[in-house]
Protein backbone atom coordinates (compact mmCIF):
# COMPACT_ATOMS: atom_id res chain seq x y z
CA UNK A 1 0.00 0.00 0.00
CA UNK A 2 1.37 3.39 -0.99
CA UNK A 3 1.17 5.83 1.88
CA UNK A 4 1.67 9.56 2.00
CA UNK A 5 2.13 12.19 4.66
CA UNK A 6 -1.62 12.85 4.80
CA UNK A 7 -2.20 9.21 5.71
CA UNK A 8 0.37 9.52 8.47
CA UNK A 9 -1.13 12.57 10.14
CA UNK A 10 -4.71 11.31 9.81
CA UNK A 11 -4.32 9.20 12.94
CA UNK A 12 -4.19 10.85 16.40
CA UNK A 13 -1.70 8.30 17.74
CA UNK A 14 0.71 9.04 14.92
CA UNK A 15 0.27 12.78 15.46
CA UNK A 16 1.10 12.26 19.15
CA UNK A 17 4.19 10.23 18.24
CA UNK A 18 5.35 13.08 15.97
CA UNK A 19 4.69 15.56 18.76
CA UNK A 20 6.81 13.50 21.15
CA UNK A 21 9.62 13.24 18.63
CA UNK A 22 9.58 16.99 18.04
CA UNK A 23 11.04 17.33 21.54
CA UNK A 24 13.43 14.40 21.52
CA UNK A 25 14.49 11.39 19.48
CA UNK A 26 13.21 8.29 21.28
CA UNK A 27 13.53 4.54 21.09
CA UNK A 28 10.51 2.60 19.88
CA UNK A 29 10.21 1.16 23.41
CA UNK A 30 10.19 4.66 24.93
CA UNK A 31 7.48 5.70 22.50
CA UNK A 32 5.44 2.60 23.33
CA UNK A 33 5.65 3.33 27.07
CA UNK A 34 3.71 6.55 26.56
CA UNK A 35 0.62 4.80 25.15
CA UNK A 36 -2.02 2.45 26.49
CA UNK A 37 -1.83 0.32 23.37
CA UNK A 38 0.36 -2.70 22.68
CA UNK A 39 3.96 -2.36 21.59
CA UNK A 40 3.16 -4.09 18.26
CA UNK A 41 0.44 -1.48 17.65
CA UNK A 42 2.92 1.33 18.33
CA UNK A 43 5.45 -0.38 16.06
CA UNK A 44 2.86 -0.41 13.29
CA UNK A 45 2.29 3.34 13.72
CA UNK A 46 6.05 3.94 13.68
CA UNK A 47 6.35 1.83 10.52
CA UNK A 48 3.69 3.94 8.79
CA UNK A 49 5.44 7.16 9.82
CA UNK A 50 8.69 5.75 8.43
CA UNK A 51 7.03 4.71 5.16
CA UNK A 52 5.61 8.22 4.82
CA UNK A 53 9.06 9.76 5.30
CA UNK A 54 8.28 11.47 8.60
CA UNK A 55 10.87 9.61 10.63
CA UNK A 56 13.91 7.44 10.32
CA UNK A 57 14.94 4.54 12.50
CA UNK A 58 18.58 4.22 13.50
CA UNK A 59 19.87 1.18 15.29
CA UNK A 60 21.90 2.03 18.38
CA UNK A 61 23.01 -1.20 20.04
CA UNK A 62 19.79 -3.09 20.75
CA UNK A 63 17.61 -0.01 20.54
CA UNK A 64 15.83 1.33 17.49
CA UNK A 65 15.86 5.11 17.74
CA UNK A 66 13.14 7.14 16.03
CA UNK A 67 14.34 10.46 14.63
CA UNK A 68 11.90 12.95 13.12
CA UNK A 69 12.10 14.20 9.53
CA UNK A 70 9.61 17.03 9.48
CA UNK A 71 10.54 18.39 6.05
CA UNK A 72 7.79 16.17 4.56
CA UNK A 73 5.23 18.25 6.48
CA UNK A 74 5.88 21.07 4.00
CA UNK A 75 3.63 19.11 1.64
CA UNK A 76 0.77 19.43 4.13
CA UNK A 77 1.52 23.08 4.78
CA UNK A 78 1.42 23.88 1.05
CA UNK A 79 -1.89 22.07 0.65
CA UNK A 80 -3.43 23.87 3.64
CA UNK A 81 -2.13 27.25 2.45
CA UNK A 82 -3.82 26.80 -0.92
CA UNK A 83 -7.18 26.36 0.78
CA UNK A 84 -6.52 29.09 3.33
CA UNK A 85 -6.00 31.56 0.47
CA UNK A 86 -9.16 30.32 -1.26
CA UNK A 87 -11.33 30.71 1.84
CA UNK A 88 -9.81 34.07 2.78
CA UNK A 89 -10.73 35.37 -0.67
CA UNK A 90 -14.29 34.02 -0.35
CA UNK A 91 -14.73 35.53 3.10
CA UNK A 92 -13.37 38.87 1.89
CA UNK A 93 -15.91 38.76 -0.96
CA UNK A 94 -18.69 38.03 1.53
CA UNK A 95 -17.56 40.86 3.78
CA UNK A 96 -17.62 43.31 0.84
CA UNK A 97 -21.05 42.06 -0.23
CA UNK A 98 -22.47 42.49 3.27
CA UNK A 99 -20.95 45.95 3.61
CA UNK A 100 -22.58 47.03 0.34
CA UNK A 101 -26.04 45.75 1.27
Amino acid sequence: MKRDVFHAIADPTRREILSMLSVNSLSVNSVAEKFKISRPAVSKHVKILKECGLLTIKKKGREHICEPKFDKLKEVSSWVEKYRAFWNEKLDDLERFLAEN
